[in-house]
């Protein structure tokens, strides 16, 4: 008799649970993030950031990137592999010899997963020509 009881006040509660307006599970947003700090540092892995930005890119691009759009542009054609970001050096610059590195980094969140990347260059020079105009590290 007990189990007739709670089955039939759970069938009539049913009904009122819909007409309340109890809601759905719905996703915060229909992008998923992509934000990154993007930094420039004179020196090694473990030289101190002498320039960095902000960059959000979805909904729409923006943050305290020069060109916001023109970043986000060039981290989408990467495919999420930021290394793509070094595939088109600049063959005709040349740069001297010398050694007095830079190291470029990217951490945060980009297309909901977390990236943390890092490149050092052995001088401005070759970083410059390696990078060839990509807006990303152009500020």
């Amino acid at each position: 008799m007990r189990h007739r009881i709670a089955a039939v006040t759970a069938a009539a509660l049913l009904p009122l649970a819909g007409a309340t307006g109890i809601a759905e599970a719905q996703p915060a947003s229909l992008y998923a993030p992509s934000a990154v700090v993007l930094a420039v540092a004179p020196g090694g892995d473990d030289a101190a950031v002498s320039r960095a930005v902000t960059l959000s890119c979805a909904p729409t691009a923006q943050g305290t990137h020069p060109d916001p759009q023109g970043a986000c542009a060039a981290l989408a054609a990467t495919g999420g592999s930021l290394n793509q970001l070094l595939a088109a050096p600049d063959r005709g610059r040349a740069c001297p010899m010398h050694y007095d590195p830079v190291t470029i980094t990217a951490d945060g969140v980009w297309k909901g997963g977390r990236i943390s990347w890092k490149h050092t260059f052995s001088n401005a020079c070759t970083m410059s020509a390696t990078l060839n105009g990509n807006a990303a590290f152009s500020f």
